[in-house]
């Protein structure tokens, strides 16, 4: 069983206050956030606050960024279920990820998409990342092709001006595959699963973001191998050596008029 995407958000009434004391009625869309408990092996896991649509992009996504699976695993059969009370997801992991499953049950509550709620050490949340293997082809003129068309993917924060949106672009600036979500986590997680359940590789492009660039990110990127990740906003410094370290390309602060490329970017 899926859940349908949902329809557009039903408008909600606000009053709008201006410095000149006028107020106005307006009615403004949110964007919906439920709780999405994540199950592996018949044991709750994690509940993410997401959008609840593309659920099973956002479990792949999510179980690659937990190094539950890899990238040469299977991809997972999810079972996605509406409840009153939000989503419920389960799935089955290979029977070679059970003591990685066990390890990290043992020290884990429920969070949000970052991945680290639940770790007991520094070296548990900074653990060793892979290095990029893939090469991307794009220019600055395809990061500012694809800025340019960023919001013509973004339906849901068109409505509601709440959602992040991570997009699949290719090396000319063509937006393959967009994914939205009201966390920047769960949107780079659902573009990751989408990719992968569509058989779509990065083939030379690059992963744009509309968010700040987290380390969080950052380690997602990685572990995608991703070959360039290009952020709306700034990056924090544990996030510059994180994908120094992997041989991440960043390029940031990604504006119509302007951009940041950090070492040999671009």
């Amino acid at each position: 069983m899926t859940v349908p995407p949902d329809p557009a958000p039903d408008p909600q009434p606000f009053l709008r206050l201006t410095p000149d004391g006028a107020t106005t009625p307006v009615d403004r869309p949110l964007a919906r956030e439920v709780p999405v408990a994540i199950e592996y092996n018949g044991a709750g896991y994690a509940v993410l606050m997401a959008t609840p649509d593309d659920i099973g992009d956002l479990v792949q996504g999510f179980s690659l960024a937990e190094r539950l699976v890899s990238r040469g695993d299977a991809l997972l059969d999810i079972d996605v279920h509406a409840t009153g009370a939000g989503v419920i997801a389960r799935t089955t992991l290979p029977s070679h990820r059970t003591d990685d499953l066990l390890r990290r049950v043992r020290h884990r509550t429920s969070d949000s998409a970052c991945g680290l709620c639940g770790v007991e050490t520094l070296e548990q949340a900074l653990r060793p990342l892979p290095t990029i293997t893939a090469k991307s082809s794009a220019d600055r003129a395809a990061i500012f092709r694809a800025l340019d068309a960023l919001r013509d993917h973004q339906p849901l924060n068109a409505a509601t001006g709440a959602a992040h949106c991570a997009a699949l672009v290719d090396p000319q600036g063509r937006i393959r595959l967009a994914r939205e979500d009201v966390g920047r986590h769960n949107g780079f997680d659902k573009l990751i699963g989408a990719m992968a359940r569509a058989g779509h590789g990065w083939d030379g492009g690059f992963a744009l973001l509309s968010s700040r660039c987290s380390y969080e990110l950052v380690e997602k990127a990685v572990l995608a191998d991703c070959p360039l990740l290009v952020t709306i906003s700034a990056p924090t410094s544990l996030a510059v050596e994180r994908a120094t370290a992997a041989g991440l390309p960043l390029v940031v602060l990604a504006r119509p008029d302007a951009l940041l490329a950090y070492g040999n970017a671009l």
